[in-house]
């Protein structure tokens, strides 16, 4: 079932804290916000751009960090500070022509339970809060901003017979 679900994928949205991050924010003296990316989920990302899927993100909270990180992965639309995220939801889908069962969401936090219901293949990172767990078809083995949205990607990729041609290269001499 997650499988046939994985092979009409053609649009995938991000949350950002506890997803794209392990859901830490530290502030230095300065006031300054940093959080922490990993490097996997950010070249699962771009293996699914250059496999032609598309990829936003909808987060809750804004910060100039998530600005910098998604310019740096050419992910657009970005949606911040949006409490509730049906209307960018909506948005996003209406800009790209795509269907909700051409849609994957990664949400691990209440304000994710409205488009995780929604979407056509809804996915978790292992940690995410015990009640979003039961609206995922996928809960990931990794925990969020370790890896997390990675396995997701290459999940998209294997299902929809791309993995090959994306990441075969890396495989041979």
């Amino acid at each position: 079932m997650i499988g046939e679900r994985a092979k009409k994928i053609k649009l995938v949205i991000l949350d950002v804290d506890g997803v794209l991050t392990d859901g830490r924010i530290v502030y230095d003296a300065n006031g300054v916000e940093s959080k922490f990316f990993n490097v996997k989920d950010g070249h699962g990302i771009k293996l699914l751009q250059r496999a032609g899927i598309r990829v936003a993100i909808i987060s809750g909270r804004e910060s100039e960090v998530v600005t910098r990180r998604a310019a740096e992965l050419g992910i657009d639309p970005v949606y911040q500070r949006a409490l509730d995220k049906v209307g960018p939801y909506l948005e996003i889908l209406n800009s790209t022509g795509c269907t909700h069962d051409e849609t994957a969401y990664m949400g691990d936090d209440l304000p994710d339970i409205p488009l995780l219901r929604r979407v056509g293949l809804a996915a978790a990172p292992a940690d995410a809060l015990e009640y979003v767990l039961p609206y995922a078809h996928f809960i990931t083995t990794k925990g969020g901003g370790w890896g997390a949205v990675r396995e997701l990607c290459d999940l998209i990729l294997r299902e929809q017979g791309k993995w090959d041609l994306i990441c075969g290269k890396y495989f041979v001499d």
